[in-house]
C-alpha cells in the first residue's frame, strides 16, 4: 500500500529530574491498496531515527513502531515516534556524524646512540680522544597514535601523499618532523540508520612520534674536508715520524667541512617529505 494522507495525534512526554525526558509522537497514516514500505512514512512526514523532536529539538528520535489495522481498518496503520537523550544513541545514529577515536600507545625502540645531552646541549657521544664507541645503542620513547575516522569516500590523494611523511610545522605539541605517518588504511562499511543505508569508509591513520624527531643526527665526519675551496684528505699527525699523513680513520668536521682535530659537530637532515598533518588530522577530542 501507498500513503495518501497522515494526521499527528495528541503528544506525550514525561520528564524526571536527572533523567532523560520521555517523549513520544504518535501518527495515523492513511492507505491506499498498494504495498506500503516503512521509507514511505519517512518520506510523507520527515520523521527518521535521529529526527528531533519538534518543540525539544536537543532530543532525538530514538525507535520507531508501526501498528498495522489501526482501529480495525486495514487501510488505516498507527506509527509511535519515541524521543530520548541517550549518549551511546547520538554517537551512533549516523556513521559519518561520530567522532573521530583516538588511540595512543608509548612504546621504546632500540637506535643507535651516536650523541648524548650535555644539559640541554646535543653533543657526539666520543671518547675523551674524539673516537666513537662501536656498537653502542640506546632506548628511545615514541608514541605511537592511532586515529578511527569515518567518511563518505576514501581520501586515497592524501593517503598516497601522506604516508611516511613527517610534519611541517607544530603539531600535537611538538615541533616540525616530531611526528611521522605510517600509513593510512580504508575499509568500505554499510550501515542500516532508521531506514536507510549508509555507506561509508572507516579510515585509519598511524602516527609515530620520536623523541629526537625523525631527522638523522648524523656526527660530520669524513676522510675528506674543504680547505681553500678543494676538497683535501684529512690528515692527522705522526709523532714517531714528526710529519702529517692522511689519517687512516674519519675525522670530525665542523659542519662546514673544516677539519676541527677535535669532536665533530652534529648535522641534522631531515629524509623524509613534509606535510600539514593539522590540516587533515587535526586535534584529539579534549
Amino acid at each position: 500500500m501507498a500513503v495518501v494522507a497522515h494526521y499527528e495525534l495528541a503528544r506525550t512526554g514525561e520528564f524526571r529530574f536527572g533523567e532523560s525526558p520521555g517523549l513520544q509522537r504518535r501518527f495515523v497514516f492513511t492507505l491506499d491498496g498498494q504495498e506500503t514500505t516503512g521509507a514511505q512514512y519517512v518520506a510523507a512526514n520527515s520523521i527518521d531515527i535521529g529526527s528531533p523532536h519538534p518543540e525539544y529539538t536537543v532530543v532525538p528520535c530514538t525507535s520507531i513502531e508501526i501498528n498495522e489495522g489501526y482501529e480495525g481498518s486495514r487501510y488505516h496503520v498507527e506509527v509511535v515516534y519515541r524521543y530520548e537523550i541517550n549518549d551511546e544513541i547520538l554517537e551512533n545514529i549516523n556513521p559519518l556524524n561520530r567522532p573521530d577515536q583516538w588511540k595512543f600507545e608509548t612504546q621504546g625502540v632500540a637506535v643507535a646512540a651516536l650523541t648524548y645531552f650535555d644539559g640541554t646541549t646535543q653533543k657526539p657521544l666520543t671518547n675523551s680522544a674524539f673516537d666513537y664507541f662501536e656498537g653502542l645503542t640506546v632506548d628511545e620513547a615514541q608514541t605511537k597514535v592511532v586515529i578511527e575516522a569515518n567518511r563518505p569516500t576514501f581520501p586515497s590523494a592524501i593517503a598516497t601523499s601522506l604516508t611516511n611523511c613527517v610534519n611541517s610545522g607544530s603539531f600535537l605539541g611538538a615541533g616540525p618532523h616530531f611526528w611521522k605517518c605510517q600509513g593510512i588504511t580504508g575499509e568500505l562499511r554499510r550501515e542500516l540508520v532508521g531506514t536507510s543505508i549508509i555507506k561509508y569508509w572507516k579510515i585509519t591513520s598511524t602516527l609515530m612520534y620520536r623523541q629526537t624527531s625523525w631527522n638523522l643526527q648524523l656526527p660530520d665526519m669524513g676522510f675528506n674536508f674543504i680547505g681553500g675551496g678543494q676538497k683535501r684528505r684529512v690528515m692527522t699527525f705522526d709523532f714517531e715520524n714528526s710529519e702529517w699523513i692522511p689519517s687512516p680513520v674519519p675525522m670530525g668536521l665542523n659542519g662546514s667541512g673544516a677539519q676541527t682535530f677535535g669532536a665533530p659537530a652534529i648535522l641534522n637532515r631531515r629524509v623524509y617529505r613534509e606535510a600539514n598533518f593539522n590540516a587533515f588530522f587535526g586535534n584529539p577530542p579534549p
